[in-house]
């Protein structure tokens, strides 16, 4: 296809390192799976190298999945041109390490998850979780403990929670019923539940809720290819999502444990099924709970089988947990600052991880490599670290630097994602069963109270005192009683039955119930 894939050895094209530059660095596919990580300071070149393997990857057929920060990258839609500012130095470049410099474009699928620089992508509660989503609501641990009773019960009672708006029914539900769920699944405080509340509330404002919803997006239409046989370019538009950076860290995890819980196990492929690159990734582990590290360290230990490649970006290796880093075998470290005493630990560890190269100090290496370099270690055969390389960066095909609104909107429009995700669908779910349930109940109960007064009504009348006209003064019979004191003492039993259903608001409305019926009888 191009000089950067070599399909008999299995491998892409890296860059050049070694005397000159001049021996080729390749990334051995069938331990792409074994992960890996970018990093350096700001301005020495991961979002290039970032570009450049993910152009590799596609070229090899694999799909990608990238977050776009800064909006550099998508000028991967478009082909690099000879007109571009930078040209000249990638031709030096190319030639210096032996690659031809082909200009292409690449497939790209544009997502967003607030529906406007890319097709909108959503999942659910129910997908996400409660442990995500007490993570992207920053719950206390007894708050995350209702939030696992209100996801349970709506599991049990076939709930299904698709949106923000079932959510919040089902936490009213549950502090209306907390008295009795206390009594199962622990304690059920108001006051934490109102505390849910509040955070979904603010979620909601800052237009998290567009996170929610559905049609949810489903995992085929990023693991697929184009007709050319290029694996999808994915890519998130991240520039304003980054603005909440507890919600931009949460759907990435989710989407990796998306990924675990799908994707069958392949075992050790030549190649991956697609490669998913979490920039800025130090966003993922800030403040987040021991629980939650371990889970993420957990998958990228079992991904792997099936056929997933995860490439951590971050400005220094300390900012991912120990665990996680010592998953990522294949490294790419561009230049690391050394300016404090906390930098130079920094430096010294992060040369500790290397493979040392005997024509070189690593860590010397590591603090002076320049723009487009890097200090790279990539797995070779049997899945040994390879040794660590001075490896000068084979430059982007694709245009480097953002597109604009026109031919973003040209590519969405060509892409049939369009038709599939761009209007919400809301099915019945738990805010409508909830409800139902309430108008249900309150027709029942009115219905009862209505035939309970009209039981004690009868059972009055029956129960009152009945007398006879008689003539009075003859044969000593009893007086006669006028039919008006009669009446009179019928309706005065009715009316004192009356007064006192009216002293309460429950006789008021079994009253206005009687009412409605006896007009309606009319």
């Amino acid at each position: 296809m191009t000089g950067v894939v070599d399909s008999r050895a299995n491998t892409v094209f890296v860059g050049g390192g070694g005397a000159g530059h001049a021996v080729p660095q390749n990334l051995l596919l069938k331990y792409a799976n074994r992960h890996g990580l970018i990093a350096g300071a700001t301005g020495t070149g991961k979002t290039v190298t970032l570009q450049t393997l993910a152009e590799s990857l596609s070229l090899a057929g694999v799909p990608v999945f990238l977050a776009d920060v800064k909006g550099d990258l998508a000028g991967m839609a478009r082909a690099g041109s000879t007109d571009a500012k930078a040209h000249q130095s990638f031709a030096d470049r190319a030639a210096q390490i032996g690659v031809p410099l082909d200009y292409q474009a690449f497939p790209v699928t544009f997502w967003d998850v607030w529906g406007e620089r890319g097709h909108p992508v959503r999942t659910t509660p129910a997908e996400m979780g409660p442990l995500l989503q007490s993570r992207l609501l920053d719950l206390t641990e007894a708050q995350e403990g209702v939030m696992n009773i209100a996801f349970r019960v709506a599991d049990e009672q076939g709930l299904a929670l698709l949106d923000l708006k079932d959510l919040q029914a089902m936490l009213v539900w549950v502090g209306q019923n907390a008295a009795d769920l206390s009594l199962r699944y622990g304690n059920v405080s108001t006051a934490s539940v109102g505390a849910i509340q509040r955070a979904l509330l603010v979620l909601e404002n800052q237009g998290g809720n567009r996170l929610f919803g559905e049609p949810a997006l489903e995992l085929s239409d990023i693991i697929r290819q184009d007709a050319s046989g290029k694996g999808m370019v994915n890519i998130l538009a991240a520039d304003r999502l980054m603005h909440s950076p507890r919600l931009y860290a949460t759907f990435l995890l989710w989407l990796l444990s998306e990924l675990f819980e799908q994707l069958p196990e392949v075992g050790d492929p030549d190649r991956p099924r697609i490669a998913f690159f979490f920039d800025e990734a130090h966003l993922l582990f800030d403040g987040a709970p021991k629980a939650l590290i371990e889970k993420v360290e957990q998958v990228a230990r079992l991904i792997r089988s099936k056929g997933v490649s995860l490439w951590f970006v971050s400005q220094n290796p300390a900012d991912i947990p120990e665990a996680v880093l010592g998953q990522l075998g294949n490294r790419i470290q561009h230049a690391l600052r050394a300016f404090t005493a906390k930098d130079q630990k920094a430096l010294r560890m992060a040369a500790e991880n290397y493979r040392a190269n005997p024509d070189f100090d690593t860590a010397e290496a590591i603090q002076h490599v320049g723009t487009g370099e890097a200090v790279t270690s990539l797995l070779e055969e049997k899945g040994v670290p390879g040794m660590v390389q001075r490896t000068l960066i084979r430059p982007p095909f694709s245009r480097m630097g953002p597109i604009s609104d026109a031919e973003r909107a040209e590519v969405m429009g060509a892409s049939p994602m369009g038709l599939k995700y761009a209007r919400t669908i809301d099915r019945e779910s738990a805010q409508e069963l909830l409800a139902r349930r309430t108008e249900d109940a309150a027709r029942a109960q009115e219905k009862a109270d209505t035939d309970a007064l009209f039981d004690m009504n009868r059972s009055e009348y029956r129960n009152a005192r009945r007398y006879e006209p008689r003539d009075g003064g003859h044969d000593g019979a009893r007086p006669t009683r006028a039919r008006s004191s009669r009446s009179d003492s019928i309706m005065e039993t009715f009316g004192k039955s009356l007064a006192r259903q009216l002293g309460t608001k429950s006789g008021q409305a079994i009253v206005r119930g009687v009412l409605g019926s006896l007009f309606r009888g009319r």
